[in-house]
């Protein structure tokens, strides 16, 4: 694990660009996506200088097909990567809702959190969810652009139920997401915003409340130290 000083890597590039490149183009899905609906003209927001693109369905279907596009491959990208790699310390483990009750309830009461890896048993559990609705939105988008390309025809059925999970995951993705940024009103999280910048975390904070992922960090610095030889007088090879 490498070391910047006092601070420590918390967050790859890899992990930025994945991070950055979901935001970015969910952000761009979920704001062409309403202005399919169209929810934009009808409330007037088409008024407001500079938003009367929003109004524009085909300028809407082609940047919503381009963050889709965006998205489809920061996806397939993270997946790949993690599972060559087999980095798993992201995903749910058995007792993460027991534990984010006590951590929750510690930065409640002021009280001592369990101790954590890399990542709290919220943020696991966080990741699953919203994990889960944008592979929703993925597949059920593949198949409302299936049904547009000439010729092609999907059954009734799978098109009706496509859209019904697209809208319900657009939903509680935009709930994840909410949590996701209101998790940072909590003083001790906003330590982690640097990371997912620069990539680094403060080594205090690590210490303080990543202790099971800091003991892991020594104990790999360690056993990767060159072991060191002491020879004896009678060992030592002098030149001529």
């Amino acid at each position: 694990m490498s070391n910047k000083g006092e601070k420590i890597l918390r967050q790859s590039r890899s992990n930025r660009f994945v991070h950055w490149g979901a935001a970015v183009s969910i952000f761009l899905l979920i704001i062409t996506g309403l202005g399919q609906l169209p929810l934009y003209k009808r409330y007037n927001v088409t008024n407001i200088p500079g938003a009367e693109w929003l109004g524009s369905f085909f300028t809407t279907l082609d940047l919503h097909y381009i963050g889709a596009a965006g998205l489809l491959f920061v996806v397939f990208y993270h997946l790949v990567y993690h599972l060559v790699r087999k980095e798993f310390d992201i995903m749910p483990r058995k007792g993460d809702m027991k534990e984010s009750y006590f951590i929750i309830k510690a930065m409640l009461t002021k009280g001592k959190e369990p101790d954590s890896d890399k990542y709290l048993a919220e943020q696991r559990i966080a990741y699953l969810f919203i994990g889960v609705n944008v592979l929703l939105l993925v597949f059920s988008g593949l198949i409302k652009v299936i049904k547009n390309v000439p010729d092609v025809v999907l059954p009734s059925g799978v098109v009706f139920w496509a859209t019904q999970i697209h809208n319900l995951a657009t939903v509680l993705l935009i709930f994840g997401l909410v949590g996701h940024f209101a998790a940072f009103l909590i003083k001790e999280n906003r330590k982690l915003i640097p990371g997912m910048f620069t990539g680094y975390v403060d080594k205090e904070y690590v210490k303080h409340r990543h202790s099971l992922w800091y003991a892991r960090i020594k104990e790999e610095k360690e056993t990767s130290k060159p072991a060191k030889i002491n020879l004896s007088h009678s060992q030592k090879v002098v030149g001529h």
